[in-house]
């Protein structure tokens, strides 16, 4: 993903194209909070007692990627790149010892996987059930983008404890 590049969603637009636009800013600002770091800096947990660090953030959004768009829209039955721990927490958010290479290619795979997927349903209406719930694909957009704002926010505040950087 290239991560000095982020395109302002545009002001005028129908829905799919607002949500997507959206959702492709918001993944583009993840890759900026974490450009230009270290391996080091990318896994530091900055804020004690809290395991978050902006590597975990990226695994963990590779992961809601891939659940959201592959498992519940497409129908797939895809295993977690990082399978839960033995007491059933996350395992992305383990970053000791990561490969941040893996990390980003993975993640940027994800997301490139969900755009096709997206761009394979007709309607935003279209009706996607999985387990005993249904939604609709404008709904996990905006739940996606949600994902990403709130993840967005927190590494906000963990790189400004990094390296001073700020900005929205």
């Amino acid at each position: 993903m290239n991560d000095d590049i982020r395109t302002e969603p545009p002001h005028l637009a129908g829905d799919r194209a607002s949500l997507v636009a959206f959702l492709d800013y918001q993944r583009r600002t993840l890759a900026w909070k974490c450009s230009a770091l270290s391996p080091e800096q990318l896994r530091a947990r900055a804020v004690p007692p809290s395991g978050l660090s902006l590597l975990g953030l990226v695994r963990h959004a590779a992961e809601v990627e891939r659940s959201w768009f592959r498992n519940v829209v497409n129908g797939e039955d895809v295993p977690a790149f990082w399978p839960r721990r033995a007491d059933g927490e996350f395992a992305e958010f383990d970053v000791e010892g990561a490969d941040v290479d893996e990390a980003f290619r993975i993640w940027e795979a994800a997301c490139a996987r969900s755009r096709e997927i997206v761009d394979g349903i007709e309607s935003l209406d279209a009706p996607i059930s999985w387990r005993e719930e249904t939604f609709s694909l404008r709904y996990i957009l905006t739940h996606m983008i949600e994902e990403y704002a709130r993840h967005n926010g927190h590494a906000d505040l963990l790189r400004e404890i990094l390296d001073g950087s700020t900005g929205e």
